[in-house]
């Protein structure tokens, strides 16, 4: 017994095998996220699954946590086998295994091996589109941005345009992935960022809009740069305690307005009819206030009503989901969290984004607060974070590795 508990020792705290059976698991994860962005249809991926998740069950098995770290995963390990029995997917589990496996890995050197990794997959697919070898370099269809008026209400075709995709599938995907690579970039390298760069990846944002159009995945990625740049040219205002509350409030209302959207969306759809057909809403200012939102958000709150049986409204809603609001996609990230995975694991995960705030607070992480916020308001109309892909959601790895990493800085980044 005393040869296998040295054996176990030395296997956890001596030797390289915890780190090599995360950064295998992560590696995978990874893949999938870009194959995934690919045209390719993954056929093994419910086994690559499975794999990973072994790999990190067993680098959390050979990592050291207090009793009441150890108390807190098996609590989180049973609400995500709870919603496992009910919904079919393990989901949850895997992603509260991913982020236990976190632990002892340094945070900005993941990161670091992450945006590595991201940037040469998507590189891989534009080139394969660009040559001609796989993948569309563009779509054409028509993208949903022609006033409801004319094509749901008066049932006129709305007309095609072409826009670029560059091998992803999607212009919104391409724009999507510049935004994380942006993003995650920056955050690795904020201590070398200089105001020229962040004008060189300004130019770049440009460049993708005009490519792919996606208004949403521009502003998004502007307003990063902007944010960045002032943590980098006024670093004081990274010391701020009002830098961080206001973080909090666009955060909690990011939330808010993303349940009222749940609450509400079936009243925006009529007061917008009624607003067309009789030139009078027939509701209150406040749901005409959310209809003026959701023209500038390509009809994302009433494309909640869009199905027979309006899911993604707060009624399809329920305490662990169900297993047939694992199959039905649309756009609006925290509505979907509480749709897909249940109220319990959605508010679960809001206190987790919460902790992860507060950690970035203790820190001054001024450049964590920038992609925390970001990320919040871009997870408002899409779904990207929310995901089975755990290698897309950097939050995760932000939660499990902690943000040590930014107050103790790489220096050989």
């Amino acid at each position: 017994m005393d040869k296998i508990k040295n054996l176990y020792g030395r296997l956890r705290d001596e030797s390289p095998v915890p780190r090599l059976l995360f950064y295998i698991g992560l590696t995978i994860e990874l893949l999938m996220v870009i194959v995934d962005k690919s045209n390719y249809t993954n056929p093994i991926e419910g086994y690559l699954f499975r794999v990973t998740f072994l790999l990190f069950a067993a680098k959390l098995l050979l990592t050291c946590y207090e009793w009441k770290e150890w108390a807190l995963i098996v609590l989180l390990e049973a609400v995500g086998f709870i919603s496992y029995r009910v919904t079919g997917a393990n989901d949850i589990i895997r992603i509260v295994t991913f982020v236990a496996a976190c632990r002892g890995i340094p945070l900005r050197q993941a990161l670091k091996y992450t945006f590595y990794v991201t940037l040469a997959g998507c590189m891989i697919i534009v080139a394969l589109s660009v040559t001609g070898i796989y993948g569309e370099i563009s779509l054409t269809q028509a993208y949903g941005h022609a006033p409801a008026e004319t094509t749901i209400y008066i049932g006129e075709p709305e007309e095609a345009e072409t826009r670029y995709t560059l091998g992803m599938g999607h212009p919104n995907a391409l724009s999507c992935m510049f935004f994380m690579l942006a993003a995650l970039g920056v955050y690795v390298w904020f201590e070398r960022m200089k105001w020229y760069l962040y004008l060189f990846l300004m130019a770049l944002n440009v460049g993708v809009y005009l490519l792919t159009g996606s208004k949403t995945g521009m502003l998004i990625t502007m307003v990063f740069l902007l944010g960045a740049c002032l943590m980098t040219c006024v670093k004081r205002f990274g010391q701020m305690r009002f830098a961080y509350l206001c973080g909090l409030l666009v955060f909690l209302l990011c939330i808010a307005f993303s349940v009222d959207a749940a609450v509400c969306a079936q009243r925006v759809k009529d007061a917008q009819w009624n607003e067309f057909f009789v030139v009078n809403p027939m509701d209150n200012d406040h749901i005409v206030a959310l209809g003026r939102i959701d023209r500038h958000i390509s009809g994302r709150i009433i494309s909640l009503t869009n199905s027979e049986n309006n899911d993604g409204m707060i009624q399809t809603w329920s305490a662990f989901s169900c297993e047939n609001n694992m199959n039905y996609y649309f756009d609006m990230g925290w509505v979907k969290v509480f749709y897909r995975y249940g109220v319990i694991p959605g508010i679960l995960y809001v206190v987790a984004n919460l902790a992860l705030l507060w950690q970035i607070y203790k820190k001054r992480d001024g450049c964590a607060l920038v992609l925390f916020v970001m990320f919040a308001v871009y997870t408002v109309v899409e779904a990207h974070l929310i995901s089975v892909y755990v290698g897309r959601n950097y939050l995760l790895m932000m939660m499990g590795c902690g943000i040590a990493g930014s107050a103790v800085r790489e220096k050989k980044l």
